[in-house]
């Protein structure tokens, strides 16, 4: 595919976004904006982030809407496209420059994770490998790691997924059995991951195995090692089928006897727990943030097709029990935007607690597939057709719930905080 070229390279416009040029006085919240899509909204953002914003629409619009069906028939997206979102400066967009980045803020990674959600297209995982993986590289790796990976994966030409759960261990981290060995100037690695997200065209693999075999607390017990491809042992399970994410190569993982080098431990040994926990409330403040971009492009395009759609007598959105529910429906959305919005805000000055995030990442992603249903019903039949974008994100939305930790888990942890003893 050829690359995009009316729309402005985010690398153009992101490095404004690090000064707020623009006043945010007078910015309508969405719930107050013609639709709940409009660009130049919300408090937390500014004129910046909208040329950003309009500068990712536009490259989703061209060159990942109409390829997202054909990836769904494959059961992924091109490499090509990552190279395309490298190349116009999509991706890690939050990394420091000085560590391969493009060094923008967190607000203007979520920009891009929004307009991509948004589009209906759930394909192509930037977000996981920009704001959830190559985060792990950027804070705990060396600066040899650093300049090794980090351009490439922000050129979209080393492609990241993070093997942590395995068939016996999804959001239990004790009881994980990949384990790795130390040999001379190696370790070794053993064990399998499953529901991998991009283990189909992953490059590089952050594993989480055990070091530590006598310790029965995986606070003590793991690390964090960069698998790369084409290691010696290192195999992959077939493309997995899911009943949604049709577009997104989620694979099985094996490690048999697998030599990784020393210099590729991440942070020190036995310390992958303590990591993990201070990058997981941003893994799931990122599903709130797809979940509630999700939420209003599914209200937008269910008020569309009941404006459209004619039955007894006049389009569907004259009815007053339809227009009730379209109204209950925005208010949630709103008040879920609101919360969201003010998480987002906090966590780009460093202050978002992993309770909070966890309350988000549940509340979003129960909003998100309440509102799948609910446009779904408003859609009828039309709604259960998978050749509707509608239907598709009715099954997307469900393992939002599921993964980044179930929303049971998330509830255990908020409960923690309330009953600390």
């Amino acid at each position: 595919m050829a690359m995009l070229r009316s729309c402005v390279p985010a690398s153009k416009c992101l490095g404004r976004a690090l000064s707020v040029s623009a006043s945010k006085l007078g910015r309508p919240e969405p719930s107050s904006a013609e639709s709940m899509l409009d660009i130049g909204t919300r408090r937390i953002f500014n004129e910046d982030h909208d040329m950003l914003r309009e500068a990712s629409r536009r490259f989703v619009e061209a060159e990942i809407v109409p390829n997202h069906r054909k990836w769904e028939e494959e059961g992924m997206v091109s490499r090509e496209i990552w190279q395309q979102a490298g190349a116009n400066g999509y991706l890690n967009v939050n990394i420091p420059e000085e560590h391969g980045g493009v060094g923008a803020d967190f607000m203007s990674a979520m920009v891009v994770a929004e307009e991509v959600i948004a589009s209906g297209c759930t394909g192509p995982f930037f977000s996981l490998h920009s704001d959830i993986i190559v985060p792990y590289i950027s804070k705990y790796g060396s600066d040899e790691q650093r300049q090794r990976w980090i351009p490439d994966m922000t050129a979209g030409k080393c492609i990241t997924a993070i093997g942590m759960s395995e068939p016996m261990a999804g959001s239990d981290l004790q009881g994980l059995q990949t384990h790795a060995v130390r040999d001379g100037d190696d370790y070794i690695i053993n064990g399998s991951k499953t529901w991998i997200s991009n283990g189909q065209l992953a490059d590089a693999v952050v594993v989480v195995a055990k070091t530590k075999k006598d310790s029965s607390r995986a606070a003590h017990s793991l690390s964090l090692f960069v698998v790369e491809r084409g290691m010696p042992g290192f195999e992959r399970g077939k493309n997995l089928s899911k009943i949604g994410l049709k577009a997104q190569d989620t694979s099985e993982l094996f490690f048999s006897d697998v030599r990784v080098p020393a210099a590729n431990l991440l942070g020190e040994e036995n310390k992958g727990f303590y990591y993990m926990m201070h990058e997981l409330p941003q893994e799931r403040l990122c599903v709130a943030v797809m979940a509630i971009a999700a939420s209003e492009a599914l209200f937008e395009w269910t008020r569309e097709y009941l404006q459209d759609r004619k039955a007894f007598g006049g389009p569907l959105s004259k009815m007053q029990l339809l227009k009730h529910r379209m109204a209950q429906m925005k208010t949630e959305i709103a008040v879920g935007r609101a919360f969201i919005d003010s998480c987002i805000e906090r966590h780009d000055r460093k202050e978002l607690d992993s309770a909070t995030a966890s309350m988000a990442k549940s509340w979003a992603s129960e909003l998100q597939n309440r509102v799948a249903t609910e446009c779904v019903q408003l859609h009828g039949g039309m709604g259960y057709m998978y050749d509707y974008k509608i239907g598709r994100a009715y099954v997307d939305a469900r393992i939002q719930p599921i993964y980044a930790g179930t929303n049971e888990i998330m509830m255990d942890l908020v409960s923690r905080t309330i009953f600390p003893n």
